[in-house]
């Protein structure tokens, strides 16, 4: 009877040391596969492909997406222009989503997703090479009053504009990500604003600009908006430009976008129009003068006989449609005009 427990008891014991072996095998590995990934840099949350990092030949480029769902033949567009390099997508919230559709979208060596929420990390000097590294930079959707207050002024910052100016990848962004590509940028940093809000009072507390963020050459005096569908982003947009005009006296522009829908800007500053919906350009002529009424407490009035801003819509399709140089504003084409005007706080369409 001792004979036979002995015999139970050390079966037992063998059983649990093959175990034991096999979970301290798996946890090394897991933890050497985390480590590798943690290691790469502090922000990442997820990578798809290789995590070494490749030079290849990047031809520059500009997609400013209008929001919802993501526009697959801009996207592609914007990653051919990597030459199938490394691929960096930056947000403050959300998840590594991105990874694995920009990998299945087009053969690149990598996609990785950067969560940077705090100023903290945006100095982060590993953070910032890694941005530096790559072919391809998309900022995804989210709240650009964090994308001002984390990022602006930062190594992060230094990055994303040495990707621009000095290495020159494709850089593009959707929602948030769109809103901070243009030299002029709502900020949110009191809370969004509505197309009424400005239009009665254009000085009001939730109307709040940063400048000089990001600096894409072709996008100077522009200030763009996202989420078109909703009119009351046209009204809200011409309530913005009004009062920049009136503070600098520049000819200020905007480029609206609708959701599902995508501007893309080559390396000349050739512009077309992916997607479903339309994009919008907006431009305000010095010639034409100051608005009329644009004072804080009071109804904007920026008329001009109903031109005050002359407007180009143009539809997306799959391919691309339309043209625009968006450095000279000129060459319009492939689509229909209008004009944006305000009068005593109403906005009217002609």
């Amino acid at each position: 009877m001792k004979t036979n427990f002995l015999y139970f008891l050390l079966a037992c014991l063998t059983l649990f040391a093959s175990c034991s072996k096999d979970l301290v095998k798996n946890v090394s590995s897991v933890n050497t596969d985390v480590l590798s990934i943690e290691h790469h840099h502090s922000a990442s949350i997820g990578i798809m492909g290789d995590t070494g990092d490749i030079i290849t030949k990047t031809t520059a480029g500009f997609v400013l997406m209008g929001g919802s769902t993501d526009v697959n033949a801009a996207i592609k567009w914007m990653l051919q222009r990597s030459g199938g390099g490394d691929v960096v997508v930056i947000r403050s919230t959300g998840t590594d989503a991105y990874d694995n559709y920009m990998a299945r979208l087009y053969p690149v060596n990598s996609v990785e997703t950067l969560l940077i929420d705090s100023k903290k990390l945006a100095n982060d000097p590993q953070v910032a090479d890694r941005i530096k590294q790559a072919e391809c930079l998309f900022i995804a959707g989210g709240d650009q009053s964090q994308y001002v207050n984390f990022w602006k002024g930062t190594l992060v910052n230094d990055a994303i504009n040495y990707l621009i100016n000095t290495k020159k990848v494709p850089v593009g962004g959707t929602s948030a990500g769109c809103m901070v590509l243009s030299h002029i940028c709502f900020d949110a940093q009191n809370g969004t604003v509505t197309s009424s809000q400005v239009l009665k009072n254009p000085y009001n507390k939730y109307a709040t600009f940063s400048t000089h963020f990001i600096n894409v050459p072709f996008l100077q005096n522009i200030i763009t908006d996202t989420h078109y569908n909703n009119p009351d982003r046209r009204g809200r947009q011409v309530g913005f430009m009004a009062r920049l005009f009136q503070d600098s006296g520049f000819a200020i522009k905007g480029i609206g976008v609708q959701e599902q829908t995508a501007v893309a800007i080559d390396e000349n500053g050739a512009g077309k129009v992916f997607g479903s919906g339309n994009a919008f350009f907006l431009s305000a002529k010095i010639a034409k003068g100051n608005p009329e009424v644009c004072v804080k407490n009071m109804p904007l009035t920026w008329n001009k006989n109903m031109h005050a801003v002359s407007v180009y819509k143009i539809k997306g399709s799959n391919t691309g449609n339309g043209n625009v140089n968006i450095p000279t504003w000129s060459n319009f084409s492939g689509g229909t005009s209008m004009y944006f005007s305000v009068n005593n706080g109403m906005f009217t369409v002609e």
